[in-house]
């Protein structure tokens, strides 16, 4: 008999202006997402994942101290409490990016996994951090992260977080299939004229290279007053072959749902050797300074 899982992802533009006070932003998006759970919940989807920071704009756009105040305590905080309560409402696997404050003046870029229950999993914490382009100033907000590359059992599947210029980097997408994921997702929040061309080019890469799912997410829309471009949506599934078997629009907020057969993974991984095949006694060098 088919492990088949209905999975989801939620592609938002940002619900308010930046202008408006931090707790009214956080808000705003909370309830906009917070729609679209509930339409996961109705169409039974068993787990789901949101975008990058999905409680706030890209701020790192600029380099601005205002935005240390939208960070919030994982799993204490009153996002991660919230998507508990709805995660056990809707019997959902949540994956819940947001911007966390650990102490005073360390911050992360992470993701708290709850499982269908409502219990807190643990969290990952975005491990490459970019500040080489302007418009993507992230070192100003966020430490690199430092609890390795988790995988989580929930109740419906093995699944992994890489956040968005992680992706690039196909070391942690190994490290997570090595660790037994079976679903990784990637949230994210990339512009048009930038990574676009990679966007449907690395990530089923990685899904094929590991023998497993991806589920892909990226905002819509545009940020003033920053207009660093336009953040392209088109969230999508990858098969552990590579294929995209589910894909969202451009430009609209949108729930993207795909039934994964995870039997599939095994059937591709007997036929694709590459854990068996993998020489680490050659790859030393990898790890070089």
């Amino acid at each position: 008999m088919s492990q088949v899982v209905k999975c989801g992802l939620i592609q938002t533009s940002m619900a308010c202006s930046v202008d408006e006070s931090l707790e009214t932003i956080r808000q705003a998006n909370l309830d906009k997402t917070i729609g679209f759970i509930e339409q996961a919940g109705k169409a039974g989807v068993q787990i789901l994942c949101m975008q990058e920071i999905f409680t706030a704009p890209y701020f790192c756009a600029e380099q601005n101290p205002r935005w240390y105040d939208s960070a919030e305590h994982i799993p204490d905080g009153p996002t991660t409490k919230l998507m508990q309560e709805l995660a056990k409402k809707h019997r959902m696997v949540l994956v819940v990016p947001i911007y966390e404050e650990d102490i005073p003046g360390v911050y992360y870029n992470s993701a708290a996994v709850i499982d269908a229950d409502g219990s807190y999993l643990g969290k990952y914490r975005k491990h490459h951090i970019p500040h080489c382009l302007p418009g993507f100033w992230e070192k100003f907000y966020f430490r690199p992260g430092n609890l390795g590359y988790p995988v989580f059992q929930t109740a419906y599947a093995k699944i992994g977080v890489y956040i968005c210029y992680d992706r690039h980097f196909p070391e942690g997408a190994r490290a997570l299939g090595l660790n037994g994921a079976e679903i990784v997702f990637n949230p994210s929040a990339t512009v048009a004229g930038l990574s676009e061309y990679l966007w449907k080019l690395e990530q089923p890469a990685h899904a094929a290279a590991n023998g497993y799912f991806i589920g892909a997410i990226n905002r819509v829309g545009t940020e003033a007053p920053w207009n660093i471009g336009e953040f392209y949506g088109q969230s999508y599934f990858a098969d552990p072959r590579g294929q995209i078997v589910s894909q969202g629009s451009r430009d609209q907020d949108e729930l993207i749902v795909a039934d994964l057969d995870l039997d599939k993974i095994r059937e591709v991984r007997n036929i694709w050797q590459f854990y068996r095949d993998r020489r680490p006694d050659s790859y030393g060098d990898l790890v070089a300074p």
